[in-house]
């Protein structure tokens, strides 16, 4: 059990490597948690190229507090790689899906002085904006999450919802942070994703060429969303980007196939 800063108990796990020179640390997306097999597959195929933290975002699994959506949890991504250092890792990359994918764009450009910065991010199926309700299972997901009756439905699935809503009327957005970022960003996204359409990724990209930024975008034909549907080729590709951007020695993974910006 890691705390983060406004003292809350974020569950996470280790796979170590023996080459202490990068660690992934891997963020679910909404309703996820580490233990979930989808979860796990993502973290086997990374450990190919270097050690993984995985944890639960508060509200979420095994951890404590309840989940802001959002706003919070740059905290507890920033425990997670608090704890990658602290482990003995050099580099340090976040790789954040769905809701954890907007979180880890917001880490990274709010904790860029200090234990929580990171090296390199990279972001998958994630919303570039807030509210957005375009789609119709988003439309579901607000009522969920916005609704007394709809949170207790995801407290059975083990998701415990803040009814008390934003501290700000509106944090910094995804696309926003993009535009703040110091690092190198690779944004994934499959053109089947029936969340969030490729309006997002685009928009977080551009963001970060706003930056100046190393960033890369990869529209993965006929993928859907989040971990269940990268295949192991997006994944080890994740990987050797992550590897090559910081130039680090290849130990496996080829690059994913897709549109490339």
């Amino acid at each position: 059990m890691l705390a983060t800063v406004d003292g809350v108990p974020i569950s996470a796990v280790h796979r170590p490597s023996t080459d202490r020179a990068l660690a992934f640390v891997v963020v679910h997306g909404f309703t996820g948690n580490w233990r979930q097999e989808r979860v796990q597959r993502i973290v086997a195929r990374l450990a190919r190229c270097g050690g993984v933290v995985a944890l639960d975002m508060r509200g979420h699994g095994a951890s404590g507090g309840a989940t802001t959506v959002g706003d919070m949890e740059v905290h507890d991504v920033a425990a997670g790689v608090r704890w990658a250092r602290e482990l003995g890792y050099e580099r340090v990359a976040t790789v954040g899906f769905s809701l954890g994918g907007a979180v880890i764009l917001r880490e990274a450009a709010l904790m860029a002085d200090g234990p929580g910065e990171v090296d390199a991010a990279v972001s998958v199926s994630a919303p570039a904006f807030w509210y957005y309700r375009g789609t119709r299972i988003m439309r579901l997901v607000h009522h969920l999450v916005e609704s007394p009756a709809g949170r207790l439905v995801l407290r059975a699935r083990r998701t415990r919802v803040s009814g008390a809503g934003w501290r700000e009327v509106q944090p910094v957005p995804p696309h926003e942070a993009a535009s703040s970022l110091r690092v190198p960003l690779l944004v994934v996204h499959g053109d089947a994703d029936h969340y969030f359409p490729l309006e997002h990724p685009r928009a977080i990209h551009a963001g970060a060429q706003s930056a100046g930024v190393v960033t890369d975008l990869w529209i993965e034909s006929g993928i859907g969303h989040a971990e269940a549907a990268m295949p192991e080729r997006v994944i080890d590709g994740i990987g050797a980007w992550v590897r090559q951007t910081l130039g680090l020695t290849a130990v496996g993974g080829v690059p994913a196939e897709g549109e490339r910006s």
